[in-house]
């Protein structure tokens, strides 16, 4: 199939983008892995849009979904695998800082809702459907711009501990309701710290899964092996089968390190 001449040109502009030597140093950076965030990001704008029943905003985000796809289809053809700007001179943090002020441009030309002499709120036009996650850490960056932010990331750490201890007030008062609505603010607390070490929560999470995933497998085959089954185990023998799981990884990655 041939593309209309409007993707035609998306694909020279990404072609462009990614030429090494001439195209932009943001964009020749990236990988499957660092753009898979904004492509979620992406495809929760368009379900925000859609859930608003705003067609106009839905049109401008799936350009924005689209512009991703075509990303991810060239970044596979520079491997081989299947295929489908102006700003120069500027460093690769220059131009994420671009991308968000054009951004912040086109919704502040939508008006983000506000009218009049009213004031657009500096959280303005964070999609609401975002995960909870990515959500929580872009509020956190925005509010950070103004400076309503730490300097420190042990004093996030801090504050993840007062969260915690809010928790254990809580649960021995017998308030399990209020303590639950406290998990809330100690996962807030805690993806600014992620925040502050310039680590993805959702991506961490995910990894973390995955580790928590594995290490139940080799507790399940641990326990097959003599003849047991999860539910007819102790939790003190899963426990000892999942320390020596964790203990098997590290020597694996310390063999893999030499």
């Amino acid at each position: 199939m041939t593309p209309s001449r409007d993707i035609a040109r998306l694909l020279e502009i990404m072609a462009a983008l990614r030429t090494r030597g001439t195209g932009c140093p943001w964009d020749l950076q990236q990988t499957f892995e660092t753009i898979a965030p904004y492509t979620i990001e992406e495809a929760y704008e368009v379900a925000d849009a859609i859930a608003r029943g705003d067609l106009d905003d839905l049109r401008d985000e799936l350009g924005d979904l689209l512009l991703q796809v075509v990303f991810h289809a060239r970044m596979a053809q520079e491997q081989g695998a299947f295929d489908f700007g102006e700003e120069r001179g500027l460093t690769a943090k220059a131009v994420e800082g671009l991308w968000e002020r054009i951004k912040r441009a086109e919704r502040a030309q939508k008006g983000n809702g506000v009218s009049g002499k009213e004031t657009a709120s500096t959280l303005a036009g964070i999609a609401v459907a975002l995960p909870a996650l990515t959500r929580a850490l872009k509020l956190q960056a925005k509010a950070g711009e103004v400076g309503f932010d730490w300097n420190d990331p042990r004093a996030v750490l801090a504050k993840i501990r007062e969260e915690a201890n809010e928790i254990e007030t809580e649960l021995a008062a017998g308030n399990r309701a209020t303590a639950g609505a406290e998990v809330g603010d100690l996962l807030f607390a805690v993806v600014n710290l992620a925040r502050h070490l310039d680590v993805d929560p959702e991506a961490t999470l995910r990894a973390t899964n995955q580790k928590f995933e594995r290490r139940f497998a080799a507790i399940e085959r641990a326990l097959a092996e003599r003849g047991k089954t999860p539910q007819a185990a102790t939790l003190e023998e899963m426990d000892e089968l999942w320390n020596e799981a964790k203990a098997a990884e590290r020597a694996l990655r310390s063999r893999a390190s030499r």
